[in-house]
């Protein structure tokens, strides 16, 4: 077993690389074994008994592992069910929405998007190319800011109030374009229209010459958990064109949601 000065210094550092990847390391032992005790974590790792306590410590205090009724061992915690259920649930979002977002983009020949809420960002999880795309860019994994971005605006329109101020506060609201909503009252006024109306546009807020429109993706709560876009350069997707596309994005929407449990009001 080593047990050397430098490894040991090297490990202290909360952010140190190497504590992160023991950490894992416990992780992936304890899911194969079904329960380990320090003792044996420390040989398998090639560290000292009071590092795999102290990495055993941090995950237990986030719920990652905890210890079992027979004292110094430890297994799995329900912290990990948090993680991957919100892994899940965006996959599941994605497996739904992608038929509909394919179909929806070769009907209308732009770029369909399905983004998620992460953290003050709007994250692409799926695209969909239509025959007209211009379009070389992959926005999938993408974050992009919640109020330039018509996903964006739909997404932060449908949080409560003081989840929304604290999303505004925290992605601040810097202007991307002359055209960026950089106004809070403005924000606010035009988050208020997006849930009068069902749906949201952008006319050149977060890049020149893009324009977009979404609208809400609901699970079977009836929660939105999604955005459904389309998106395309403002010489072919005019603020008229969007408007007309209101109603198929509508739809389009209601069918992901509908593959998403939603029943929606009065059996909709």
């Amino acid at each position: 077993m080593s047990n050397s000065t430098g490894t040991e210094a090297a490990d202290k550092g909360p952010g140190g690389l190497q504590s992160v990847d023991r950490a894992l390391n416990v992780l992936e032992l304890l899911a194969r074994w079904g329960n380990g005790g320090v003792s044996e974590l420390a040989a398998e790792l090639d560290v000292h008994k009071s590092t795999a306590f102290r990495l055993l410590g941090a995950l237990e205090s986030h719920g990652l592992v905890e210890q079992t009724e027979e004292r110094g061992k430890y297994r799995l915690g329900f912290g990990l069910v948090r993680l991957a259920g919100a892994v899940s649930g965006r996959m599941d979002i994605t497996k739904q929405a992608r038929p509909v977002a394919e179909r929806l983009a070769n009907a209308i020949g732009e770029t369909v998007n399905i983004a998620v809420l992460r953290e003050h960002y709007a994250i692409n999880v799926d695209q969909a190319l239509g025959p007209a795309s211009v379009t070389t860019q992959n926005w999938v994994g993408q974050l992009t800011p919640l109020h330039a971005t018509s996903s964006g605006k739909v997404l932060l329109a449908h949080v409560d109030g003081p989840e929304r101020g604290r999303l505004v506060k925290a992605g601040g609201l810097p202007a991307f374009t002359a055209e960026t909503i950089t106004s809070p009252g403005e924000l606010d006024k035009e988050l208020h229209k997006i849930l009068e109306n069902g749906y949201a546009t952008t006319i050149g807020e977060y890049e020149d010459g893009l324009n977009a429109v979404a609208v809400p993706v609901r699970d079977a709560d009836g929660t939105v958990v999604a955005a459904l876009s389309a998106s395309g350069p403002s010489y072919r997707l005019t603020a008229d064109r969007m408007e007309d596309l209101v109603p198929t994005m509508k739809e389009a929407g209601l069918e992901v949601s509908r593959r998403l449990g939603y029943i929606g009001p009065r059996g909709d």
